[in-house]
């Protein structure tokens, strides 16, 4: 687990422990005595890709690292009905702890993975690659485009930070596209900056636009229908990268990708997915 990725998680739980269990977890206090020890396993119940048992033993072990937790399966592996993903011992009070964190947070990464690897599928044999958005949860974005990675997407920009994306908004704020683009190729210049500019473009002008100022790294053809996207990656012609965006389905996004373009961004990955039903079953040692 990179450490980056492992500091915002560990200030996550932290947080989360915080809003969950506040004083104290009443209900355990008042009916389980501190001392017993107990085991508990991650259950499966829906088919799927699993995603999160890394982030799962994370969790635990900052809240008790003197769990013993055992790791069966793979964050990514296809996974039924009846599989256990992992096993854990300790104390019985750590475990209540941490099942409602640990579970909300696995079914929402796995039911991410699940719903993009059906969107990889889908356009399997041809070069476009399915991306992500920040169509995201706040402050759950880092678990969010992990579980698009476990389910074999491709991360876009992370946040507002690490890519220079010029939409329509900002298009028609700056006074055109020869404008925006000219004034963020200044920006940069003058601010050191080494990140990449994307143009979204809505038709064919804007397209032809961007093209003739060049010095751009990425083009988005939004709401684009596929025969469109056919000719504009031909009038592209390998200049920039391509990316199709806007309401693009499961059952939309093979015909995009036939076109040719080398990316397809689905804010549907993140933004209105169903969890999978995962469970934590304890038993007595």
């Amino acid at each position: 687990m990179e450490k980056e990725f492992k500091e915002k998680l560990l200030q996550f739980v932290e947080e989360a422990i915080k809003e969950d269990v506040g004083p104290g977890d009443y209900t355990t206090l008042s009916t389980i005595d501190e001392s017993k020890q107990g085991e508990a396993q991650l259950l499966v119940k829906e088919s799927g890709i699993i995603a999160g048992i890394e982030v799962a033993k994370e969790i635990f072990l900052a809240i008790d690292p003197n769990l013993h937790f055992e790791i069966l399966l793979k964050d990514g592996d296809t996974v039924k009905y009846g599989d256990i993903a992992f096993r854990l011992r300790g104390a019985i009070h750590t475990i209540l702890k941490g099942e409602r964190l640990v579970l909300n947070v696995m079914q929402r990464m796995s039911g991410i993975a699940t719903q993009t690897a059906k969107y990889v599928a889908a356009i399997a044999g041809t070069k476009a690659r399915v991306l992500d958005t920040r169509k995201t949860t706040p402050l759950l974005r880092f678990l969010e485009k992990k579980a698009v990675e476990l389910g074999g997407g491709v991360n876009h920009r992370f946040a507002l930070y690490d890519m220079i994306l010029i939409k329509d908004n900002h298009v028609d704020y700056a006074g055109g596209i020869t404008a925006a683009v000219n004034s963020a190729l200044s920006y940069k210049r003058e601010h050191n900056l080494n990140i990449p500019i994307e143009v979204e473009v809505r038709n064919f002008d804007e397209l032809k636009e961007v093209i003739a100022i060049g010095k751009v790294d990425r083009v988005m053809f939004d709401n684009f229908t596929p025969t469109q996207v056919k000719e504009a990656v031909d009038l592209v012609n390998g200049q920039l990268v391509t990316e199709a965006s806007g309401g693009i389905t499961l059952d939309t996004i093979a015909e995009y990708a036939k076109q040719g373009v080398d990316f397809i961004s689905v804010g549907a990955l993140t933004h209105s997915v169903k969890s999978l039903d995962l469970s934590l079953k304890a038993k007595l040692i």
